[in-house]
């Protein structure tokens, strides 16, 4: 079994450091997911681990022979390469046979009649018998079927962020590293290409470790948790919900251990302040013990929440509505005759595969994109905050509270209080020594979250969200679904997280592509197992050597389904809708009572009628739910 080993290593950036003397090992088998808020030194460290940029202290040990494969954020691929010339440009020996194989394929088809041109294509093919390359070519293929890289003879220059993070993943999966380093791996892939992701990382039979915001991901892939805390890092056993339990664990302990420690402290302290002759003759070992106790003190540091208490504008009953509304660029359709009414409080989650649509749909929304056929509404009382999904370009030399004070000041938070900027920074995790820091000097993730509490800042009534999980630690993005449990506007939000749309959409459109679009009402993931995934699975059948398939089958796939719990959201649903299925049937009764009572009163008994069918067909959506989470409870047992 192949190990890796890291002793003592420390990296410092400025005067802050990132980490500090940190030591653990990773064995062959062992699936790590890294884990820490924005700016708290994830993506150094693995810059460290994988070589790129060494620590500033600190030894990694491995075998000779040991192979790290990382995939970054933004993969360094040479734009005049083309997709496949990407994918073999890696260091794997038998690349270069196949590298060789193919250049001798090309001379060869031009020059048949050179005699050295076919001893060299004979030689490449012996080549490729020996290294098995041809058992390689097979599964690049079905890895680039499986990540949607089709076009393999386009440049690498003129691909999109997306596809060339795809290139990236399909090289180092390809090169099957000891260790295996992926940085936001979910990142730009589609529901089909996670699910087969999830299961090609399950047999994988080297170690992984993955720093990622899908906590589904987490959930399904990994065995062990790192988390990366003021400088230390914390291992836990299990995967993301074992993660959260042991947390909650050790700050209890450590807060616990803290309390003691005051309260001895304090106790010390008195003994201290009384003269010296007072004191025992032992005085010098117990000076020095409360010497070493001041110093311990308030050493405990826990990362904050995030709290998100700031007001916002009233909202009127209307808020947004497409009528028959049609989109298209061109030959490509993205909705047809879409019709759409979106109220007060409502949920709504967007999402579908990669270039179906999904950002123009919501710029529609927000009125920055004309429709090409029906009609857009938008009520009068609507100020939308849209979060996108690239940052607005900041001055690198504008300081932190600059950028806020161009909005404003002062705002007021829910309950009327005046909160200044300098106060709300200190509420998203930006303490006092970085509100004079350069834009320039923050990490990605601190420079979205400041971009999404100056849209906060702004209070408005409708927030418009596009991949707002993209960039966002773990930590923010609880804090945000909790927020916008709260929040008294309307939430759209185009996303590819299965968690947060479960844990903030109430209902949904799923856009397949061509114009086809699809509603789906409660849990996203129930939605994505029970009808995205097997039509994925069905109309596509790669090539593709044993135990590549994007869904398991059989016995395998029921006990899949059969092992699903109530999502977090689900589990709110199920504790209220027996309560609101018994007043939706209070309200059929007293309408048919209405009814019966005014007799031959037509007028009334037609808006009363209207009244009735509207109460009646939510109850029958409210049962067909019930029924559907029921399912699930009994499969719990």
């Amino acid at each position: 079994m192949k190990q890796f080993r890291v002793d003592n290593l420390t990296s410092v950036y400025g005067e802050k450091v990132l980490f500090d003397d940190l030591s653990f090992m990773i064995a062959s088998g062992d699936r790590v997911g890294l884990v820490g808020v924005n700016g708290s030194g994830k993506t150094t460290l693995l810059n460290a681990l994988s070589g790129k940029h060494p620590a500033d202290k600190g030894t990694i040990t491995t075998q000779n022979d040991y192979r790290i494969g990382y995939l970054e954020q933004e993969p360094p691929l040479d734009g005049h390469l083309t997709v496949l010339d990407a994918i073999y440009a890696g260091d794997q020996p038998v690349f270069k046979t196949i590298r060789a194989y193919q250049e001798a394929l090309d001379y060869f088809s031009l020059h048949p009649e050179e005699e050295k041109a076919a001893t060299r294509f004979e030689k490449a093919q012996a080549a490729m018998d020996t290294d098995d390359a041809w058992t390689i070519e097979s599964q690049i293929k079905t890895i680039l079927t499986q990540l949607h890289l089709t076009d393999l003879k386009a440049e690498v220059k003129h691909l999109s962020g997306g596809q060339k993070k795809r290139v990236g993943m399909a090289q180092v999966l390809i090169e099957e590293p000891d260790l295996l380093i992926l940085d936001e791996p979910t990142n730009h892939l589609d529901f089909d290409s996670i699910a087969w992701l999830e299961q090609y990382l399950a047999k994988y039979k080297g170690a992984l470790l993955t720093v990622t915001h899908d906590r589904y991901f987490l959930d399904r892939v990994t065995n062990r948790i790192f988390e990366l805390s003021f400088g230390k890092l914390y291992e836990y056993d299990g995967n993301y919900q074992d993660y959260l339990e042991g947390k909650a664990e050790r700050q209890a302990d450590e807060a616990l251990a803290e309390h003691k420690r005051e309260k001895k402290y304090e106790q010390e302290k008195i003994w201290m302040n009384k003269s010296a002759r007072a004191r025992t003759t032992k005085q010098t070992a117990r000076e020095k013990a409360f010497a070493d106790l001041e110093a311990s003190m308030g050493q405990v540091k826990q990362d904050e929440d995030i709290e998100l208490s700031l007001g916002q504008s009233r909202l009127g009953k209307k808020v947004m509505e497409l009528d028959h509304a049609t989109l298209a660029f061109g030959d490509k359709l993205i909705f047809k005759d879409l019709s759409l009414i979106l109220g007060q409080r409502d949920r709504i989650g967007i999402t579908g595969p990669n270039g179906v649509g999904k950002s123009s749909l919501l710029n529609v929304l927000a009125g920055k994109l004309p429709l090409t056929d029906g009609t857009y509404e938008m009520g009068q009382t609507v100020k939308i905050g849209y979060y996108t999904q690239v940052t607005e370009e900041i001055p690198a030399d504008k300081r932190v509270i600059e950028y806020l004070t161009d909005v404003a000041s002062t705002i007021k938070n829910q309950d009327g209080e005046t909160l200044s900027a300098k106060d709300l920074l200190e509420q998203f995790l930006f303490p006092s020594f970085m509100h004079g820091t350069l834009v320039r000097k923050l990490s990605g993730g601190e420079k979205r979250r400041l971009y999404l509490l100056k849209i906060l800042m702004q209070a408005p009534n409708v927030l418009l969200l596009d991949e707002p999980t993209n960039d966002l630690d773990i930590g923010t993005l609880t804090v945000l679904e909790n927020f916008l449990q709260t929040f008294a506007g309307t939430v759209i939000t185009v996303s590819h997280d299965r968690y947060f749309l479960d844990s903030v959409a109430d209902f949904g459109y799923y856009l397949e592509g061509d114009g086809v679009v699809d509603r789906y009402n409660g849990s996203f993931s129930a939605y994505l197992d029970e009808v995205v995934l097997p039509k994925e699975s069905a109309s596509s059948k790669p090539t593709s050597t044993e135990g590549d398939k994007v869904k398991p089958e059989g016995d395998a796939a029921v006990e899949k389904q059969k092992a699903r719990k109530l999502t977090y959201k689900e589990k709110q649903e199920w504790a209220v809708i027996e309560d609101e299925i018994a007043e939706l049937e209070e309200q059929v009764e007293q309408c048919n009572e209405e009814i019966v009572q005014n007799g031959s009163d037509y007028e009334k008994i037609a808006l009363i009628q209207k009244d009735l069918e509207k109460a009646q067909a939510e109850l029958d959506n409210k049962m067909n739910r019930w029924e559907e989470l029921s399912e699930i409870v009994e499969e719990q047992g």
